[in-house]
């Protein structure tokens, strides 16, 4: 208790003295002092800015109507930390800390009393809600703590020998009467979890089996299971996991122990019953495998032989780690290739030791997205090679997975021929015959749809827009259902609506309802685009030259934005003026409904309507608009 009481206090007092005794209206701390300032929490894994480079960063106002307070931004405009008064008394109540730009924990007051009282984890951060009724740095309850979590505690509270850490974790009289227990059940499991309060100090200063630097890894358990109401006389179905194990690190090694049964005692709240089991005595399993289903010690034992295989897992997945580390900061592109060799090893020794079908396949996956973006961008050439071989390797039998893994080949080997002295004919040629045959061995693999969206493409850049329509119809026939069907389903609308009058509709950037039908009269261009798009921005620039010239005609033009975030086209647009208005849907170029409805695929399109709501080109380039506008013009005299 006194240590955790002294590792806490030093960074509750920063935070009073820093941040609670100043008024908000006051000026803004610096960057150093407001980074000075550390969760109260041990062991939050946040972003931390080198003392060099805290005075690059800067402290702006909150941004928020009902907030007050400071946030710190990076230099490279990540936020950083946020500090905030958020009930007007001008005094800061709530410290976040962010990684990344993401938030991943907070120190709250939540009576405004001038100290904290409650700390949350978020994001990567985990699940945790921590309660501090007497406010003194420590956490007496868990208002919300997942399962896994709470093993992780039960590491932490070892390695500390720390009962006070431990008896928030453990079920308390009050939670067994919420959930319903029969007497029997509940005289049972009220005794080992009495046991376990008074008994964890003992056991935890005699045990040596977690260290001092012993550090929480994985937890690992059977499929929960749900003991249903009536069962020894219970009121509510309850969900348990039985022979739960927590795994963990140590520089003499890795070790696990039982944990036994962890009970659900909220929507995401989880607690013991009883102390845990240390040491490989199977006897002492007895009793603590099972308190809600049969004790069985063989279910035990096993659940610690998974725990092993699930070990060996994690024993590769921290060696992933570490390489993933080292990728983040080596420069040299040697040794960047031989990383992302080891890389693709450790993920091929991971597919071997998958326990499951499904982890398998996840790995499998992951193994043909690394060797296929690293191939791509250059950092490990030789990854082509062998991405190209995953399939009979580790796939031969899983069409799926082996269509898959073929698609991506095919891909990464078609940015690669394309070198600034490749024959860009030839290398098109390649890839439509690499597509055909692929859609030929795969006809009804997920990706064989967008195998038959790239091969229409290509006909559409290649103007043969029959080839291209029965290429369209081909996908939306055989996959009515995919968002790949639906976008070939669109484009077979865009290329059939040449002579004929079409309707669009959506809701502008700036929410109000919008239909095409309402600029009958008037020519209209619509213009696809996005902020990423360079092209467009061009287009946009001529766009504003053709209006100017049109005026007479009443030519109008629609812009359709098909970024992912609104606010990234809102920021655009306040800092170009485009003064026509703006259509925008969430789900971007691949799986917005604005881009579906006329299948959008590449950017910039731009489509033009005559007066009459009738289509004249399903896909105009922009020097071609104003040719085609006199002909308008013309046919209107």
């Amino acid at each position: 208790m006194m240590d955790r009481l002294q590792h806490a206090l030093p960074f509750l007092a920063i935070g009073l003295f820093v941040g609670m005794t100043a008024a908000v209206d006051a000026a803004a701390p610096t960057p150093e002092n407001a980074l000075a300032l550390k969760p109260v929490q041990p062991g939050v894994d946040y972003e931390k800015v080198e003392p060099a480079n805290q005075s690059e960063c800067k402290v702006i106002d909150i941004d928020q109507d009902d907030w007050s307070g400071w946030e710190v931004i990076a230099k490279d405009g990540t936020l950083l930390r946020r500090f905030a008064d958020t009930n007007g008394d001008q005094q800061i109540d709530l410290w976040c800390y962010f990684r990344f730009g993401v938030e991943v924990y907070r120190d709250i007051d939540e009576n405004f009393n001038g100290k904290t009282d409650q700390y949350r984890w978020l994001a990567t951060g985990g699940t945790r809600w921590g309660l501090d009724a007497d406010e003194d740095g420590l956490i007496d309850a868990w208002k919300q703590i997942s399962a896994e979590e709470v093993t992780a505690e039960v590491v932490a509270a070892l390695r500390e020998r720390d009962a006070d850490r431990f008896a928030p974790l453990v079920i308390s009289d009050k939670e067994m009467s919420s959930l319903g227990l029969g007497d029997a059940k509940k005289k049972q499991i009220g005794s080992l979890a009495m046991a376990a309060t008074r008994g964890f100090d003992e056991l935890a200063k005699k045990q040596e089996v977690v260290g001092n630097d012993a550090e929480w890894v994985q937890f690992a358990a059977g499929t929960p299971g749900v003991v249903p109401s009536g069962t020894e006389e219970s009121t509510r179905d309850l969900i348990v996991y039985e022979n739960a194990v927590a795994m963990f690190d140590q520089e003499s090694g890795g070790g696990q122990f039982m944990v036994g049964t962890l009970v659900q005692v909220g929507p995401a709240t989880w607690r013991v019953v009883s102390l845990p089991v240390l040491g490989e005595d199977t006897e002492l399993l007895t009793g603590t495998g099972g308190n809600f289903f049969a004790p069985d010690t063989a279910t035990a034992n096993a659940v610690m032989n998974d725990a092993g295989t699930a070990r060996k897992t994690q024993d590769l997945v921290t060696k992933l780690e570490n390489v993933d580390t080292q990728l983040v900061t080596t420069k040299d592109a040697a040794a960047i290739a031989k990383l992302h060799e080891a890389r693709a090893g450790i993920i091929e020794k991971l597919i071997g030791a998958a326990a499951t079908k499904e982890d398998r396949e996840i790995w499998f996956r992951q193994l043909v997205d690394t060797l296929s973006v690293s191939s791509q961008t250059g950092a490990y050439p030789a990854g082509l090679t062998r991405l190209q071989s995953v399939s009979q390797r580790f796939a031969a039998e899983d069409e799926s997975l082996s269509a898959y893994a073929d698609y991506q080949a095919i891909s990464a080997d078609y940015m690669a021929r394309q070198t600034p002295n490749a024959d860009f004919a030839k290398v098109q040629e390649w890839y439509i015959g690499a597509l055909a045959r692929f859609v030929e061995r795969y006809p009804r693999a997920p990706e064989t749809a967008q195998a038959w969206l790239n091969l229409a493409l290509s006909k559409e850049f290649e103007d043969k827009d029959s080839e291209a329509l029965a290429y369209y119809k081909k996908v939306a026939n055989l996959f009515p259902e995919a968002d790949s069907g639906e976008m070939a389903a669109g484009a077979v609308r865009r290329l059939e609506s040449v002579g004929r009058q079409v309707e669009l509709q959506g809701t502008t950037i700036k929410g109000k309802p919008f239909r095409l039908s309402s600029l009958r009269g008037k020519p209209v261009v619509v213009h696809y685009w996005a902020t990423w798009c360079e092209p467009c921005k061009q287009d946009m620039k001529q766009l504003r030259r053709l209006l100017a010239s049109n005026q007479r005609t009443g030519l109008q033009v629609v812009g359709i934005n098909v970024d992912r975030s609104k606010t990234d086209a809102q920021r655009y647009l306040q800092q170009t003026q485009v003064p026509w208005l703006q259509l925008h849907e969430d789900g971007g170029l691949e799986g917005s409904r604005l881009a579906k409805e006329f299948g959008v695929q590449t950017l910039p399109t731009m489509m033009l309507i005559d007066p009459s709501g009738k289509v004249i080109r399903h896909n105009i380039r922009a020097a071609e608009l104003q040719t085609e506008l006199e002909k308008i013009k013309q046919r209107s005299r």
